[in-house]
């Protein structure tokens, strides 16, 4: 009997809670918890962490789940590798919906970096407006140059103090056009962009923005993960499960 466990967070993971809630396929979508107003999904839902891999391996036991889909971001490595290695513990599939990365044209001028400290190395010495699009997990290290006039952009008002003296944030929740990231970028006179490869639509309008008006863009690549299964659209997925057909995808 299949039932799945979703772990979402993402754009295209509400896409798939949508297509398996219609057809009624028995599943549960979970959210990490660092959202404070979560998009409502149409199936049960479940908020937080499991413990670690011992606590999610469990949890697939426990709740004979059959198929394990992660549909977290790009960037949220720990959870993604800790959903590999409980899969194999409890001896299920498990399938990944990932984005495709962004690539860059002629017209981009990009700066590949592997990590958050490589780009924190990247930045240039001379005092600039800097759009740092990374979310609010991993500014402190921005710290270290603090010459430099920070934008942040969050879903959610912070509760706790930004670790960045003096940088200016606004709240909003993609996805954004390109109209809008060039108002954005404009009104506030951003000279550099710093971003991680979410990849997706709903936040790239700031890399488009970017183009048109010439700004370099310094790119944290995505980190490396252990081998699996990856798929980019939520088709190949349900075909993965077995319900393409009965869900007429």
């Amino acid at each position: 009997m299949t039932r799945i466990l979703l772990l979402g967070g993402t754009t295209e993971a509400s896409s798939l809670a949508r297509k398996l809630a219609a057809k009624g396929l028995d599943a549960v979508f979970s959210y990490a918890g660092r959202t404070d107003d979560p998009v409502q999904q149409p199936l049960p839902t479940r908020i937080g962490g499991f413990g670690g891999i011992s606590g999610l391996a469990d949890y697939l036991r426990f709740e004979n789940i059959s198929h394990l889909i992660d549909a977290t971001h790009p960037f949220a490595a720990g959870m993604s590798r800790n959903a590999i290695a409980a899969a194999e513990l409890a001896n299920i599939p498990l399938c990944a919906l990932e984005r495709a990365p962004w690539t860059a044209n002629e017209a981009d001028a990009w700066t590949h970096v592997a990590n958050i400290p490589a780009a924190v190395s990247a930045l240039p010495e001379e005092p600039t407006r800097i759009f740092l699009a990374i979310g609010r997990q991993n500014l402190a290290p921005f710290a270290a140059k603090p010459w430099h006039q920070y934008l942040l952009r969050f879903v959610d008002p912070p509760i706790c103090p930004v670790p960045l003296a003096g940088a200016e944030h606004v709240i909003a929740r993609g996805p954004f056009t390109e109209a809008d990231d060039l108002k954005l970028l404009k009104t506030r006179r951003i000279k550099l962009i710093v971003a991680k490869n979410s990849g997706g639509s709903g936040a790239r309008a700031k890399l488009d923005a970017a183009r048109v008006l010439g700004l370099p863009v310094i790119m944290i690549d995505r980190p490396a993960m252990p081998t699996r299964l990856v798929v980019h659209d939520v088709a190949a997925v349900l075909a993965w499960i077995g319900h393409s057909d009965v869900l007429g995808v």
